[in-house]
């Protein structure tokens, strides 16, 4: 009596034939696949697809297959238990997902304009704080540099006096020349910019 190609099918994927475990994979992979799409809501395909949950059952199927040495009747028992297989690794994929999807939540589609901007500068603004600071340290004296990186810690003026030894009304004049210093300067930025070459 001659064996059905299913029979010879299984015998080598027993076997541990690969082209016969990629050839049932082709065979049913499309039916199992469409079996799992219709399962899938929107929330689920945020954590996974179809095709993860196909390749876990083909991942363990292929060792369980092998080392048990299931049998099967015809083709429709074959179809049946790799749906039930792919249903239970469905849901499986579903509970190692079930914290995550608890603790997300969407926003309304109305939030986004509401949403605050960040405080945290762009990187252009840091880079230019940066070389605005560097350029104020290099063309200060050494006793005004040290008034500006007190003010820059948020220090007040008695508390820059009290630590320069300074007098209050001395550490004011410097951080207002310093202001008017950088004033004049962006203003003739802004002129050489405006003007046409």
């Amino acid at each position: 009596m001659n064996s059905s190609p299913l029979d010879t099918l299984l015998v080598k994927l027993a076997n541990g034939e690969d082209s016969a475990a990629e050839r049932v994979f082709r065979d049913y992979e499309p039916l199992l696949r469409s079996m799992v799409r219709r399962r899938l809501t929107p929330v689920l395909r945020s954590k996974f697809d179809s095709m993860d949950v196909i390749q876990s059952v083909w991942a363990d199927l292929l060792v369980t297959y092998r080392s048990e040495g299931w049998q099967f009747q015809d083709r429709d028992h074959l179809s049946a238990f790799l749906a039930r297989v792919a249903s239970n690794h469905f849901f499986l994929h579903c509970r190692r997902n079930r914290g995550a999807l608890k603790a997300e939540r969407s926003l309304p589609p109305d939030a986004s304009p509401a949403l605050p901007l960040s405080s945290q500068p762009r990187p252009s603004q840091v880079v230019q704080a940066v070389e605005l600071w560097e350029m104020i340290l290099e063309t200060s004296p050494p006793a005004h540099a040290e008034v500006f990186r007190l003010k820059r810690q948020g220090l007040p003026l008695a508390e820059i006096a009290a630590r320069t030894g300074m007098h209050p009304s001395s550490v004011r004049r410097i951080i207002y020349e310093l202001a008017k210093r950088l004033a004049e300067q962006r203003s003739r930025t802004s002129r050489m910019l405006g003007t046409p070459r």
